[in-house]
């Protein structure tokens, strides 16, 4: 498997670190098939379901924080202006 893959468990990664191995994952993934052998690219993709959930539930933590600080009011973020 890739070198550039964090030996943390999911659980201990940050957001940051989560999404830069999940980017790392998709693009191996992505790339040359034949490089990977089944056994490493379901490896790779069960990696990379464990990120995309990390990613999502540290993204729903995150919301709900600052829905908690707001009191629920939520303002639009509007693109442009």
């Amino acid at each position: 498997m890739s070198k550039t893959l964090s030996a943390k468990p999911v659980e201990e990664l940050t957001y940051e670190e989560a999404f830069t191995e999940l980017e790392t994952v998709v693009n191996v993934l992505e790339g040359d098939a034949s490089r990977n052998s089944l056994e490493d690219a379901m490896s790779l993709f069960e990696r990379g379901q464990a990120l995309v959930k990390r990613c999502s539930e540290l993204l729903d933590g995150a919301e709900l924080k600052v829905r908690q600080l707001s009191g629920d009011e939520l303002i639009e973020f509007e693109a442009g202006e």
